[in-house]
């Protein structure tokens, strides 16, 4: 029975993988979309599961269901409260005149979905790749430090003050 199950394992790794990190990066989508079916509950406990790996702030999320797919923070502010506190900022998951937010901030999103679909790529070939030299590891990892230590910089002028504060130079 082991090593029957070791052999499964081995085997379809890559499925249960892509199954597990799939539903893991599907989920923060799922929220808006249980928020616009009106099923809140379920919706609400993705948002708290979620709130733990992300801040969550609007400013710098998507949106569905709404006229846009990002809001300024000023926008937020007409919409809901008039706030640069990141703790009520973070709360705010939509309405049905603006949309409902992902789960996620934009660069969660990018991040963690990159990384699928990256692996999505890889599996076909992965046998005709040669090994991955250091440098071009740490070649591949500059974007998102770049984007983390622009983004620690712009958050020392405060919420609403930064110049990577939204999404709007997208």
């Amino acid at each position: 029975m082991n090593q029957n199950f070791g052999y499964f394992v081995n085997r379809y790794w890559f499925v249960w993988f892509s199954l597990g990190f799939g539903l893991f990066v599907g989920l923060p989508f799922l929220a808006p979309v249980l928020m616009e079916a009106e099923l809140s509950k379920a919706a609400n406990l993705i948002y708290t599961i979620y709130s733990f790996l992300c801040h969550q702030m609007p400013q710098r999320s998507f949106f569905m269901f709404g006229g846009k797919t990002m809001y300024s923070l000023s926008e937020i502010q007409t919409s809901w409260q008039n706030t640069v506190n990141p703790m009520v900022l973070r709360r705010f998951i939509g309405n049905p005149e603006i949309g409902w937010k992902v789960a996620w901030s934009d660069r969660m999103v990018s991040m963690y979905a990159s990384t699928l679909f990256t692996a999505w790529i890889w599996y076909p070939f992965r046998k005709k790749l040669s090994n991955f030299p250091f440098w071009g590891f740490v070649l591949l990892l500059m974007p998102m430090g770049i984007d983390g230590v622009s983004h620690m910089i712009s958050d020392f002028g405060g919420i609403g003050q930064g110049f990577r504060d939204s999404n709007l130079w997208l």
